[in-house]
């Protein structure tokens, strides 16, 4: 009937339960929720007013596809994968080491989503990127840029001294596990540590099946209370590349070195001189010049230049490991040959393989017959353009999670991820071009009752007769801040400035604690583990500590309070309305730039009539309290864009 694949799916349920859709969204709400979908950004209102003047029937596939170009996008979708896989940029326990190489990681994610690495590929790289024998290149460094996926497995807490050290490596592999069986199959794997899993069909022999692999591989160290030095990184620069690189400080140091062990000669000939009225003075002498090398010395040896290394991980000694009784690494029973759960497949590695046997569990988990890891991907796509997914506990497709509203279309649309290869992008064109995602959010007037018994009949929207409306996450509010404002950074990456590693001095009772201002996205905010960015923390930002498939938004006064009182909205405002009073001559063209920058839309007359008694109001009482005149229309304009930028238009997407 010439209906797109996803509307007969969905129209099908409506029409079993006496449903009827909601109209069309208007192109001006449609371009808002595209931007914020695929780039967390709202559109620019040059953008808007093209998109609006734009009459060819392909306007709105052609918008997509140049959204979807945009290197936004993968700034905007790559964090909802460092939601899964707990990303963070320090160790957490009780020091909070920072991990300065971690956001090699972030980076790599962001340019895996812009290039659109097909996701079978982007497995392969997490669980063995340094084992493949093709691996992917950085299109400009030339490095080898699978082997940062792997750098996955070690983004979780870690204690920086523990007192029993096997216990604290089983601790470590069982969240390695657990993020592992939530993100990338939707099953909670971990709980089968202890005793078989209540619930699923997972063993404890499945368990440690997979305990085996990651036993059988080396993690780089981030740091000791004894020994602070980070080691084990895995370089990306060849071993010529790095002899180039650091034969100037060698160079460097063997002569340092060769100047220390002379004066010490010196030092210890002086000290066996025969007692004389000048041996004290030669002999401090002597040591005065050797404390002044060795001091030269360690400074030096500080310059080193930095190799390239990537927080990633490599094979170790290979063997199947023993279960641990009731979860004990000191209680050993049977060995448990490396495999996948057997309800997955249950293949075991040969006898014959050499490895950990990353490289095989990765060819399990993208094999085209694992019934999980493209429904569980499509279902997360679905999920960040819907509000929620097919299945509403994206990291739980056990029988303690929910059943699949649609499952007809979670399989078709899982099918046809793995035929258009495994293509994110291809995916969310699919979902984007239905008319299920372009219907209105809004309830119009409904003189023949029909929202009335729609709600009645599927109060929650469960079946999709409308869109849902949604508040923007943490990232996307604070990035809009900075967008109306003028004053988003969009330079990509950039390094936090941690303090250099041989100062580190941090203790139990002195953690690291930092919080490093930007104007760069939120993407780019230094995430600490123990000590969460406050803003982040305030706006429901994800728990770095675990795989976070769901952000549970909340609403309280301190909230409210930002957008009146914080130093960043206070900047921000007063920005947005220079911009305000530069767009034009008197207060009703500034008005209707104020609403085409905060909401991609012209004021309404009656919203046009109150921002003008609120401009005037405002001029009488800063009047009235002696304030400069040549300060009041920027006070004025500020206060009215705190206003905008506080409501809830400026932060829910319809």
């Amino acid at each position: 009937n010439g209906l797109h694949p996803i509307d007969a799916f969905v129209d099908a349920r409506l029409q079993a339960q006496g449903l009827q859709r909601s109209p069309q969204a208007d192109r001006r709400t449609l371009i808002r929720r595209l931007s914020f979908d695929l780039l967390g950004l709202p559109p620019d209102p040059a953008d808007v007013t093209a998109f609006l003047a734009d009459n060819s029937p392909h306007a709105w596939e052609h918008l997509v596809d140049r959204m979807l170009q945009s290197p936004h996008y993968g700034e905007r979708w790559a964090r909802h994968w460092l939601d899964l896989v707990r990303y963070a940029e320090t160790l957490g326990h009780e020091f909070d080491f920072p991990l300065p190489h971690a956001l090699r990681y972030r980076d790599y994610v962001i340019r895996a989503m812009n290039a659109d690495v097909p996701w079978d590929q982007f497995i392969r790289e997490h669980l063995a990127g340094d084992l493949l024998s093709n691996p992917r290149r950085h299109p400009q460094q030339g490095f080898n840029e699978s082997i940062i996926g792997t750098g996955f497995w070690y983004l979780c807490e870690d204690k920086h001294a523990p007192v029993d050290v096997k216990l604290e490596e089983a601790l470590r592999i069982d969240n390695q596990i657990d993020v592992f069986g939530k993100a990338f199959l939707g099953l909670t794997i971990a709980c089968a540590r202890c005793h078989d899993h209540k619930f699923d069909p997972i063993t404890m022999s499945d368990y440690y099946g997979l305990y085996g692999i990651f036993e059988s591989t080396v993690y780089p160290f981030p740091g000791a209370e004894a020994d602070k030095k980070q080691a084990d990184f895995v370089p990306l620069m060849s071993a010529t590349e790095i002899d180039e690189l650091l034969a100037p400080h060698r160079a460097k140091m063997a002569m340092i070195d060769a100047e220390v062990k002379m004066l010490e000669a010196a030092e210890a000939e002086a000290k066996k001189a025969p007692d004389s009225p000048e041996k004290r003075a030669i002999v401090d002498a002597a040591t005065k010049s050797l404390n002044e090398a060795r001091q030269r010395q360690k400074a030096a040896a500080n310059e080193a230049p930095l190799v390239a290394n990537a927080y990633a991980v490599a094979d170790g000694t290979a063997a199947n490991t023993k279960m641990q009784l009731r979860g004990d690494p000191k209680r050993l029973g049977n060995e448990v040959s490396r495999h996948f759960p057997a309800i997955l497949g249950g293949q075991e590695l040969p006898k014959e393989a050499n490895g950990s046997g990353r490289l095989q569990l990765a060819e399990w988990i993208v094999d085209p017959n694992n019934p999980l890891t493209a429904r569980v991907m499509v279902n997360r796509i679905w999920q960040y353009h819907f509000g929620r997914g097919i299945v509403v506990t994206p990291n739980d497709f056990g029988m303690r999670g929910q059943l699949p509203t649609h499952p007809e279309l979670l399989d078709y649309l899982a099918s046809q991820f793995i035929k258009q290869g495994w293509s994110v992008k291809s995916m969310h064109r699919m979902i984007l071009l239905s008319q299920t995602w372009q219907l209105s959010s809004a309830t119009p007037s409904d003189p023949a009752g029909l929202i009335a018994r729609n709600r009645s009949l599927d109060p929650n929207n469960d079946l999709y007769w409308h869109f849902n409306r949604s508040r923007l996450d943490a990232e996307s509010i604070r990035d809009s801040l900075l967008f109306v404002g003028g004053d988003l950074d969009e330079t990509p990456g950039g390094v936090h400035p941690f303090p250099p590693q041989h100062t580190w001095g941090w203790t139990q009772h002195n953690p690291f604690v930092a919080n490093y201002e930007s104007r760069r996205r939120s993407i780019y905010l230094m995430q600490q583990r123990l000590k969460k960015n406050p803003y982040l923390a305030l706006f429901d930002g994800a728990d770095p500590s675990s795989s976070t498939g769901v952000r549970l938004p909340s609403t309280t006064p301190l909230q409210a309070l930002f957008a009146m009182n914080d130093p960043l909205a206070h900047s921000q405002s007063t920005r947005f309305a220079q911009r305000i009073l530069a767009s034009g001559s008197d207060d009703q063209l500034r008005v209707s730039a104020a609403y085409q920058l905060a909401f991609s839309r012209p004021p309404l007359p009656e919203e046009q009539q109150e921002c003008q008694e609120f401009l005037t109001t405002y001029r009488k009482r800063l009047g009235d309290l002696k304030v400069p005149a040549d300060q009041v229309e920027i006070k004025a304009w500020s206060a009215l864009a705190r206003s905008l930028m506080g409501s809830n238009e400026f932060i829910y997407v319809d």
